[in-house]
């Protein structure tokens, strides 16, 4: 990772070395804030691990295969062992995927404790209107709105600042989105990765 621009000011929230959990429901802007990252050289793709992008590598894009336990099995365990890599080498890795709910979490927060390394937890809390437009935007077939509305309630319901400081999250950061009138590239200048 590189180090934050040098017009860089006070008041950047600074996310240390380690696992960086993305959480939020589909189209809330997670791919979007990474690819931002990559932009402006704040992070390496390499270090972004995104469900989304093995599901493609391994069964197509869209995938070839129709979900079933046994592909989001796969798919998880190909992210877990790509994690595992990059915090044994003592790097950084984001976990992009919803990550919304607590057995999620748990599974990457296990896989952290294993490495000693720090869990930053970034939120991304859009309202169920700004999701159902940013998903139609985005035209993916295999999400339907309905899976827009039920992972908005489940990040709702299990994914508060206090939920994630108590699952054992080292920061919990909200990311400003579309409500808050910033884009990507402006929230992306709010953090610095060292």
């Amino acid at each position: 990772m590189t180090d934050a621009p040098a017009h860089a000011g006070i008041g950047l929230i600074r996310v240390p070395v380690g696992l960086v959990v993305l959480v939020g429901a589909p189209a809330s802007g997670k791919t979007s804030f990474v690819r931002a990252l990559i932009a402006r050289r704040q992070i390496d793709a390499e270090t972004v691990v995104s469900s989304d992008e093995i599901r493609a590598e391994l069964f197509g894009d869209p995938p070839a295969e129709a979900d079933s336990d046994a592909v989001d099995a796969r798919i998880f365990e190909e992210r877990d062992r790509r994690i595992i890599a990059r915090l044994a080498a003592g790097r950084s890795a984001v976990a992009e995927s919803t990550n919304v709910t607590p057995q999620a979490r748990a599974r990457l927060l296990t896989i952290a404790r294993r490495f000693n390394a720090p869990v930053t937890m970034l939120r991304f809390t859009d309202e169920v209107t700004d999701l159902l437009q940013q998903h139609v935007e985005r035209g993916r077939p295999d999400v339907t709105a309905a899976d827009v509305r039920a992972y908005a309630a489940i990040m709702t319901r299990d994914a508060s600042a206090g939920q994630l400081r108590s699952e054992g999250a080292a920061a919990v950061h909200d990311v400003p989105g579309r409500r808050q009138g910033v884009t990507p590239a402006e929230a992306a200048e709010r953090f610095t990765f060292c």
